[in-house]
């Protein structure tokens, strides 16, 4: 297995301070050193996740970040996947380490997506993030893709507006006590459900902001691992998969079908044969409220995903949590750091060291971190436990 040795993010929120990209990836990357345990000149490999030049205005960036981090002579990759970025980032960082074609790497992953654009540049932009041919070059909004596949799942399941408002108003209340947090609000279902509609069945307080931040892990071999961080929790399985891009293309545009699939690839290198039983704790792609309950069933959670939601069961309370840093919803979605935040917060759950008022009382053994690009056309799982399980 490949350990988390160690870990670093900045706030996610909308920057008014005149930094960049580069300033926000540097702060992550070196607080991951510091946690990690070692020095820059121990990295061998870096692994640099974004979504779009567009927003960074930057080229091939893992050679500008590898400079601006002072490393020398390492293998430096980008990876994208849309809003799977992060994670596959992850997942690569994972197979460099276990083909032994790296002894430490860096996986550092950010996003401009809020303050160098306006709104509506960026929602365009977006939309081409989809097939550009059929859905971008129309018009065609992602809130409107992945209401259409909220809409199939609402008649297939019998969820409901209220159900989706409830993820928003958890996830948001969760972000409270995220000092990280971009959306940290108190809300209601009532104000969720009266807020401007966007495409429905999704209103304004449905959707997660755009926002600018950075995440950074370092990963090794229990082998290359500082003596200080032998107990660090492990990355036990991964898992990818895509679907068609598409809606109309799909058998059900409501069923998150390769999240599945890349579910049961994670699960299986991880040894886990019952999720609904063994996962303690997730942190899953919430781009919409629907989306995280959409994501639920798709990775097994529970054998009632709808009856366990509306009694309580994925609060931070519940049998397992769900996006206790408050998701996308809450935290924020500086898309290419979303992934590996996702990481970092299962990582430092499973440590005990996660934010006061959200870290469980008991750290969860095994944790699941998931994300997707498109209305999860690329879709990628990680499956992360503490020591000795």
């Amino acid at each position: 297995m490949v350990l988390v040795a160690g870990t670093g993010m900045t706030a996610f929120n909308r920057r008014k301070d005149g930094s960049g990209f580069r300033d926000w990836a540097g702060e992550a990357f070196e607080t991951a050193l510091v946690s990690a345990d070692i020095d820059r000149d121990d990295i061998d490999a870096l692994v640099v996740a974004s979504e779009s030049d567009f927003f960074s205005l930057q080229l091939n960036p893992s050679s500008v970040l590898a400079d601006d981090f002072g490393l020398k002579d390492v293998a430096g990759h980008r990876v994208e996947g849309g809003g799977a970025s992060g994670q596959l980032a992850v997942h690569a960082g994972v197979c460099l380490v276990l083909s032994g074609l790296a002894r430490r790497v860096a996986v550092v992953g950010f996003e401009p997506s809020a303050s160098f654009l306006d709104p509506q540049t960026v929602t365009a932009l977006y939309g081409f993030s989809f097939d550009a041919w059929t859905d971008g070059m129309t018009g065609v909004s992602a809130t409107a893709l992945y209401a259409l596949s909220a809409k199939a799942f609402m008649l297939r399941t019998g969820a409901s507006s209220p159900d989706f408002a409830a993820v928003a108003v958890q996830n948001r209340k969760n972000a409270c006590r995220n000092p990280d947090a971009h959306l940290a609000l108190e809300t209601s279902e009532r104000d969720v459900l009266d807020s401007p509609m966007v495409s429905d069945p999704y209103r304004r307080l449905d959707c997660s902001p755009l926002s600018d931040g950075a995440a950074a892990i370092i990963l090794c071999s229990e082998q290359e691992a500082p003596t200080s961080r032998h107990s660090a929790p492990r990355i036990a399985g991964i898992g990818a998969a895509n679907d068609r891009v598409r809606l109309g293309d799909r058998p059900d545009p409501g069923v998150f079908t390769a999240k599945t699939r890349a579910a049961k690839g994670a699960y299986r290198m991880a040894q886990v044969s019952r999720p609904q039983e063994q996962i303690e704790i997730a942190e899953v792609y919430d781009a919409y409220s629907g989306a995280q309950l959409q994501a639920i069933e798709a990775l097994g959670f529970s054998d009632d995903f709808l009856g366990e939601h509306r009694a309580g069961g994925f609060e931070p309370s519940g049998r397992l949590p769900v996006n206790l840093s408050g998701g996308l919803l809450g935290l924020g979605a500086p898309v290419g750091a979303t992934g590996i935040a996702q990481v970092i917060a299962c990582s430092r759950q499973i440590e005990g060291t996660y934010h006061d008022g959200l870290q469980l009382d008991t750290p969860p053994r095994l944790a699941v971190a998931d994300t997707h690009g498109g209305v999860a056309t690329t879709c990628a799982v990680t499956v992360l436990k503490g020591e000795g399980v």
